[in-house]
């Protein structure tokens, strides 16, 4: 694939991170918990609950079961906020927000003191150096017990080096593998560092922030060993890397991605771990956010440099043209972080997260559909393994570079089509509702009920949502369905026609009569099914509409019973298995092929080529030619003077010759044989062959009879006779014949005297 396509894709990945990072510093900020209340107010408040009286009026109210009163608030006012656009109500909250951060400015150096006064008064006795340097030793720790695991598990990695590479099921293997391995690393890491951690008694305040730095390494850990894992960085040293990774890459920019998208993870985890402790630490919501504006330019500043900064290579049988240069993609993805970090900052999020899932979803989609296919590739050939490349090389030497599909192993056969497709179908399903659940949950949509006293546009995105979510559901479960029929098949829907159908097994025939009916049934259910389900989920009573549609079924059943008819004498047809595709039948005054099915017709290819549909109700008695065996009689004639007991060894030799030829044996049942004299014909005896075959197979091997039985009749002097006639003389006849020839004669010349003498 094109390097810049790669890297557009990559950078989309980067998008999304980078996303990520410049909104969750401010939310980390608006979900932290408020500042502590001044002590001298918490006193008052306890010593209000302590005083008698005011516990013997509480408890009196619970006993009675009163509440407090609440004071009423007045049913809001059409005001002139109220009645103004949207667009001028988002600019009065990015204003406001603005406001806050700018008014938050100016306290920040207060803040900042009593956060330094809280932990040199927490730290007195230890100093702040011993607390990272604490950090530092648990993380240490954790590195060591991962390390000890690396080398604990030489045997695995073996097995891991030795999975085969060339096969997608290899591929597979070796990829949820190093994922695997890269688990028990992350987990050994935890355990050394926090999980160490934990068995101590610590401070309360110290063991919050040591916490929390060891889970932000902990992340950061798990990033690079996954990242690893997929991109195959040369930091494995790994052989033959491009061809064990997720992505087709290049060594170059698999490097490139691994450095900095684990350089900006680390930077977001480890920023955000800080941000989490300030609020502890005496900062204000308002303050937290102000300073995650610095913080969102110094990200926004390295995920620029990750894109400015991407190698510009790509694969050799890459050829394809570039979409955008590279120079261009940069600047357009340099205005879209610019602008995405802008509109977070301003504070408008709904707009934020919407341009997020916009641009990062059909990234995230169109990369996974790469890796996807480029995982489960076909197998190639491997000159370093010459001994596996022996079974899969064909032994004609015009399609070298291919694979004989009958002698694969089944392990390094390819994998079907259609099983990438699902999997490709199924990973971008959840994607899509990983997005749809995220903005549900940014816009606060309620998914499960659907008042009417939500405003129109989150009924519509509501509604808009939950249809989403069924569609890819039910597409998910039509590409299952599918799948598993075409796997059934043999990947080809359509039976082999003629006399090919017959080397179709006939269990295999009758799934190809069965299942594209099957098919077109599950479709038209779960279309039906995802249909009703979607109008439910709008609000719309469903109830009402099937029993409508009931009533409606059995109008049309009573109006449309020659339909009716033909659907179930369809059904009865298939059940007693009276035909399949691709045999020959006769009904009435047709005959021909099957060739396919619906639910209310047949259709018979004619050996001549005319195609008839059929409706099944006028179908009749069927004449199946083509199932489990066939008797065919001929006759031959013979001249009268033939010795008939030769003739019959002749052709009981001349049929055993063609039974055994290894193009008729599979087919013959028994071999061509002289029953014995049909009749005398007018010009010869006529003598009956017979010959039991399977279905359609009788032509060809009678056609090569009747060459053989000739050339055999001639060598040995029998006669083929044909149709004569014989013409016998006698003599008087002969003279009779010739008196009247002289008389004609004599006549004809006394008529010519005759008109001579009258002329002159």
């Amino acid at each position: 694939m094109p390097s810049s396509v790669f890297a557009s894709i990559c950078c989309k990945v980067s998008w999304l991170v980078a996303a990520l990072l410049v909104m969750a510093l401010p939310v980390l900020a608006q979900i932290a918990p408020a500042p502590t209340p001044p002590p001298a107010k918490v006193d008052q408040l306890i010593q209000l609950l302590s005083d008698p009286a005011v516990k013997e009026w509480l408890a009196g109210q619970v006993k009675s079961g009163a509440t407090p009163p609440v004071a009423m608030e007045p049913a809001p006012q059409a005001t002139g906020e109220m009645q103004r656009s949207t667009v001028s109500l988002a600019l009065d909250r990015i204003k406001r927000h603005v406001e806050r951060i700018a008014m938050a400015a100016p306290d920040l150096p207060r803040q900042f003191e009593r956060a330094r006064s809280i932990t040199m008064l927490e730290f007195s006795d230890r100093g702040l150096l011993a607390v990272f340097l604490l950090i530092a030793v648990f993380i240490a720790a954790g590195i060591a017990l991962a390390m000890l695991v690396f080398r604990l598990t030489v045997r695995f990695r073996r097995w891991l080096i030795a999975l085969p590479r060339n096969t997608p099921r290899g591929r597979a293997k070796k990829i949820g593998s190093r994922i695997l391995y890269s688990t028990l690393l992350i987990a050994a890491f935890s355990v050394g560092s926090a999980g160490v951690f934990l068995i101590f008694d610590w401070p309360p305040l110290l063991r919050e922030i040591v916490l929390t730095y060891l889970t932000a390494a902990i992340v950061a850990w798990a990033a690079k060993m996954y990242l690893n894992a997929t991109l195959v960085t040369s930091e494995m040293q790994v052989a033959h890397s491009q061809e064990v990774r997720v992505l087709p890459i290049t060594d170059e920019t698999a490097d490139h991605w691994g450095w900095w998208l684990v350089v900006i993870i680390s930077w977001f985890i480890f920023i955000g771990a800080t941000f989490a402790l300030l609020p502890t630490l005496g900062f204000t919501s308002d303050g937290v956010l102000t300073l995650a504006i610095p913080i969102g330019v110094s990200l926004l500043a390295l995920v620029l440099a990750a894109v400015w900064r991407r190698p510009a290579s790509r694969l050799d049988y890459d050829d394809r043209p570039r979409l955008l240069s590279r120079t261009a993609a940069s600047w357009l993805l340099t205005a879209y972080f610019v602008l995405l970090f802008l509109i977070r900052t301003s504070g408008a999020f709904t707009l934020f997260w919407f341009a997020v899932a916009a641009f990062a979803l059909p990234a995230a989609i169109n990369l996974t559909h790469r890796a996807v296919n480029y995982v489960l590739r076909p197998p190639t050939l491997d000159p370093a393994e010459p001994e596996r490349d022996a079974a899969l090389t064909p032994a004609d030497p015009a399609s070298e570079g291919q694979l004989t599909q009958a002698e694969i192993d089944p392990a390094l056969q390819p994998i079907p089509p259609v099983t990438v497709a699902v999997v490709d179908r199924a990973i971008r399903m959840v994607l899509i509702l990983a997005a749809a659940y995220l903005l549900a949950r940014v816009w606060g949509l309620d998914m499960s009920s659907m008042r009417n006293e939500d405003p129109t546009v989150t009924l519509i995105l509501r509604a808009a949502l939950n249809a989403l979510v069924i569609v890819l559901a039910a597409d998910f479960a039509w590409s299952i369905i599918k799948a598993l029929i075409q796997r059934k098949l043999g990947g080809d829907a359509g039976a082999a026609l003629g006399e090919e159908a017959h080397f179709v097994d006939p269990q295999q025939a009758r799934l190809r009569t069965l299942l594209p009916i099957v098919q077109n049934i599950m479709f038209a259910t779960i279309s039906i099914l995802a249909i009703l389900m979607i109008l439910s989920s709008i609000g719309i009573q469903i109830g009402p509409l099937i029993a409508g549609a009931g009533v409606v079924g059995v109008a049309i059943g009573f109006g449309a019973q020659t339909l009716v008819k033909d659907i179930i004498s369809g059904v009865f047809y298939l059940l007693d298995d009276a035909f399949r595709v691709g045999e020959y039948i006769t009904s009435g005054k047709y005959m021909g092929t099957v060739e396919s099915f619906s639910l209310r017709s047949v259709k018979l290819r004619h050996h001549r080529g005319p195609l008839f549909t059929i409706p099944f109700g006028e179908l009749g008695a069927v004449q199946n030619q083509s199932r489990d065996w066939v008797i065919d009689k001929f006759n031959i004639t013979v001249g009268y003077d033939t010795d008939l007991e030769f003739a019959r060894k002749l052709i009981k030799k001349i049929g055993l010759e063609l039974a055994a030829d290894p193009e008729n044996a599979p087919y013959v049942i028994e071999p061509i044989k002289m029953q014995g004299v049909h009749k005398f014909g007018d010009y010869g005896i006529e003598i009956r062959m017979k010959t039991t075959t399977k279905p359609g197979q009788a032509f060809s091997m009678k056609r090569r009879f009747y060459v053989l039985i000739n050339k055999a009749f001639k060598e040995n002097g029998i006669t083929i006779p044909g149709p004569t006639v014989r013409v016998h003389q006698d003599e008087s006849i002969a003279e009779a014949a010739a008196l009247s020839h002289a008389a004609t004669r004599k006549a004809e010349a006394e008529a010519a005297a005759a008109a001579a003498k009258a002329a002159e």
